[in-house]
């Protein structure tokens, strides 16, 4: 059963969570796989830009840890006024757990504004075969 206010809720609070002090801009993410559980990441900076983590990375990761390797869902949120898509790098990493069916949510500070598939927002993903 899709439960997008959960997963609103999750991402929000793992939002409280980043460390932005550089851009300010704090970003959430909560994963759900498809057992139904759900992990969460949030963004972390560094004053060497390159060393930082987004928060899908973060997520990605405790899933793993978590030993679920599937994403069903993912929804991502921000402090920004409007809903930010995941970048290269991100999708990158979520289509290594997904499919082309997988749902990416986006949500601003009051709720999910967009929802895609993995297919729409990374048609030609770079795949073993």
């Amino acid at each position: 059963m899709k439960n997008y206010h959960q997963l609103f809720t999750f991402a929000r609070n793992a939002l409280e969570n980043a460390y932005a002090p550089y851009s300010r801009f704090r970003v959430g993410a909560a994963v759900e796989t498809d057992d139904g559980r759900i992990y969460t990441g949030c963004n972390v900076e560094n004053v060497s830009y390159p060393c930082g983590t987004c928060a899908e990375a973060g997520a990605i990761a405790a899933m793993v840890c978590g030993g679920n390797k599937t994403i069903r869902r993912i929804l991502i949120t921000s402090d920004g006024s409007s809903p930010v898509t995941p970048c290269g790098a991100c999708l990158q990493r979520i289509s290594e757990f997904a499919d082309a069916d997988t749902e990416i949510l986006l949500a601003d500070r009051t709720g999910i504004r967009q929802t895609f598939k993995m297919a729409e927002l990374l048609p030609n993903a770079f795949k073993e075969f």
